[in-house]
């Protein structure tokens, strides 16, 4: 599989490349590498495709945001988070779908922050917590049938409901994607 690291110089992301090499075509990208991605920048993000073609899979380890006491907080801080690890997490899904092989996934990066936060995490809480939200399960199949929708990417109540009995902890969904972006599978965890 050939896979894009964003933030492959990073702490995560260095792991992460470390990990996926040993089996996979990795293409380890971030601000100060030769095919340079800024994720306040989609026109980084963009570039990256035009260069780098056939993906199988992106995986995002960065995002920067401020880890400070509340009342020290400023709405540059805030700015930065929502800018870098919120909205250049989304807007790398979204510009990446379109660059996908078929079956292709991306996974974005939250943190434990969003559901456990801590004092002087306010800002990456919230980031995380947002990007959590971007990348929840989808709707209950039952649901979408009382509301008229079309069922079909929705989850049966009752596999719900086995996530909640199976594991009374913290639930993280991890969404597997195909190429159109629409969720296929989803794997529970805490």
């Amino acid at each position: 599989m050939k896979i894009i690291v964003v933030g492959a110089t990073g702490i995560i992301g260095a792991k992460v490349v470390g990990a996926l090499s040993t089996r996979h075509e990795v293409v380890g990208v971030a601000r100060g590498t030769e095919r340079k991605l800024n994720l306040q920048e989609p026109a980084t993000m963009r570039a990256l495709f035009e260069q780098v073609r056939e993906v199988d899979a992106v995986a995002c380890c960065a995002g920067s945001a401020i880890f400070k006491p509340l009342t020290e907080l400023t709405d540059a801080d805030y700015e930065l988070g929502l800018r870098s690890k919120l909205m250049g997490q989304v807007s790398l899904a979204r510009i990446g779908m379109d660059h996908l092989r078929d079956g292709g996934s991306i996974t974005l990066t939250t943190g434990t922050l969003a559901m456990r936060p801590m004092p002087g995490s306010a800002s990456i809480s919230m980031v995380n917590a947002g990007l959590e939200g971007f990348v929840s399960p989808p709707w209950v199949k039952e649901t979408m049938m009382k509301l008229h929708m079309d069922p079909t990417p929705g989850m049966a109540s009752a596999d719900v409901a086995k996530a909640y009995v199976s594991r009374p902890t913290r639930l993280t969904a991890v969404p597997r994607l195909d190429a159109n972006f629409r969720r296929t599978t989803w794997n529970f965890r805490d």
